[in-house]
């Protein structure tokens, strides 16, 4: 048996990652790619000295009730541990850590481009075309809305919220308005360009685009639902980055539908990777498969930042961005 510390990957990592942690431990890979299960998850916790699942890996505490586990460390790959039973894992005396700040600008970047997808039906004409059904311009053909000068509102303000309200108030012209529980001060916020909201329905009556960038809690899961999507301005747009519990998907179902809503842009899901039917049926939906941290350079700084997180814990030293 080998004597390096053995680390399990839950998923494959970009190749270069992969071949660096190799090159200092014993690691095991999940070659299959697929999502690993509870009892695989609690194997590895039973023979590996540190374990690295992703955000769609729920690591709750029935997962996580190993008698003497051998992990001592999750090393998460991936900014966000909701899906980590933090108190679970300390009374099993495990450490954890994420991925934070790596991934702020390609999330960013992302949401703007779903901000543009949706409102200039970019998704609805590429499948025409695909469909061979374009019978050529004309003044009413997929009319979208304009994006400039329009008003976004942020549910969220950490480093994401930011960098998207830097891209759209400097790049569109749009009015951004933030709602946050540690909202910036006065002088900040006119530094930042951007206005506070009173409150959650105050964001929601004002706002052409709703865009989510808070965690997941007690008090955010579902925050969006049927009363929250009457009090949007009829013909908004939503558009989530952030997580899928966020947002009560079959209200959200309904309030297109019914076109209170004129399109929704979303990255993230309540049950990843299910994408409920009836959202997949609705046209004026943009779908994409949790793409917000998806470009190689993002991808393998993520991967930087867990080796080093195991690095350190290994070495004896605290790692750098423990969460638990």
């Amino acid at each position: 048996m080998s004597s390096r510390t053995r680390i399990v990957l839950s998923r494959r990592w970009p190749g270069r990652i992969e071949a660096l942690l190799e090159e200092d431990y014993e690691v095991w890979r999940n070659d299959h790619d697929q999502p690993m299960s509870a009892a695989a998850m609690r194997q590895a916790l039973r023979r590996a000295d540190g374990f690295c699942p992703t955000v769609t890996d729920r690591m709750d505490a029935g997962v996580l009730r190993v008698p003497s586990p051998r992990t001592r460390i999750l090393a998460n790959f991936g900014v966000g541990f909701e899906h980590i039973d933090l108190d679970a894992a300390r009374r099993s005396g495990i450490v954890v850590t994420n991925t934070p700040d790596v991934l702020t600008d390609c999330t960013a970047d992302l949401t703007m481009a779903l901000i543009l997808a949706t409102a200039r039906g970019v998704a609805s004409g590429d499948r025409m075309l695909r469909a061979g059904d374009w019978a050529g311009w004309r003044p009413t053909h997929i009319p979208g809305v304009r994006v400039s000068g329009k008003t976004l509102g942020l549910v969220g303000f950490g480093r994401i919220g930011r960098a998207v309200a830097r891209r759209a108030g400097l790049g569109f012209g749009m009015r951004v308005r933030v709602l946050d529980p540690r909202p910036p001060a006065d002088e900040e916020a006119r530094d930042l360009g951007v206005e506070v909201c009173a409150d959650l329905d105050d964001l929601l009556e004002t706002s052409d685009f709703v865009s989510l960038h808070c965690p997941v809690t007690p008090k955010t899961e579902r925050m969006i639902g049927q009363s929250q999507f009457r009090r949007m301005r009829p013909g908004a747009i939503l558009i989530n980055t952030a997580r899928g519990a966020l947002v009560d998907e079959r209200a959200l179902a309904g309030a297109l539908r019914s076109k209170r809503l004129a399109a929704a842009g979303l990255d993230v899901y309540a049950r990843e990777p299910e994408v409920p039917a009836e959202l997949r049926e609705i046209g004026r939906v943009v779908l994409l498969p949790h793409l917000g941290s998806a470009t190689q350079e993002t991808r393998e700084a993520m991967g930087m930042r867990v080796k080093e997180n195991l690095d350190r814990f290994f070495a004896g030293e605290e790692p750098p961005d423990r969460v638990a």
